[in-house]
């Protein structure tokens, strides 16, 4: 009889890390979407998948692309898509070099919803993720979530960093 690996048990610093952690996984996306709503009267799903768009050339993407980026089913940003399309933000059309492709275009009023946005929005990161932060641990941050982030989704992507017109 083949014997039973004992699990590796976490230690009680491992588990007191672990709780912290998922209280800010918990809590954090609440208090972002909070304060996104409450300024700006949109999620932060909604946000994410503008401010994506606004980092692309052309300010477009295909839906697949920003459906991986921002972690969302093809259906759950089709419906988003939907909301910002009838507020003006947001539009669709077919890609030209793939017809089975559906490439979203952040509009204008869009990228101007953006640029109202977010000042408020990276005030809010800042005092709810950085400030409390020396900038050594801002470093050791970014390396330790990069190090969780790419065992859990190592084929995964992230955004390309704003481009010089991109708040």
């Amino acid at each position: 009889m083949e014997a039973v690996e004992e699990p590796r048990w976490l230690t009680a610093e491992e588990q007191q890390t672990w709780l912290e952690l998922i209280g800010v996984l918990t809590w954090l996306p609440d208090a972002i979407d909070a304060q996104l709503q409450r300024d700006a009267g949109v999620s932060h799903f909604e946000y994410q998948v503008m401010a994506m768009l606004s980092m692309a050339p052309q300010r477009t993407r295909r839906m697949s692309e920003v459906a991986a980026l921002a972690n969302g089913s093809l259906t759950r940003l089709s419906r988003t898509v939907d909301r910002l399309d009838k507020r003006g933000w947001v539009t669709r059309r077919p890609d030209p070099e793939d017809g089975r492709a559906t490439l979203a275009v952040l509009t204008d009023a869009g990228w101007d919803k953006v640029v109202a946005t977010a000042p408020g929005h990276v005030a809010e990161v800042r005092r709810l993720v950085l400030d409390p932060l020396t900038r050594t641990q801002v470093r050791q941050l970014h390396e330790i979530a990069t190090r969780i982030r790419q065992v859990v989704n190592p084929g995964g992507c992230l955004p390309t960093l704003a481009t010089p017109d991109t708040p």
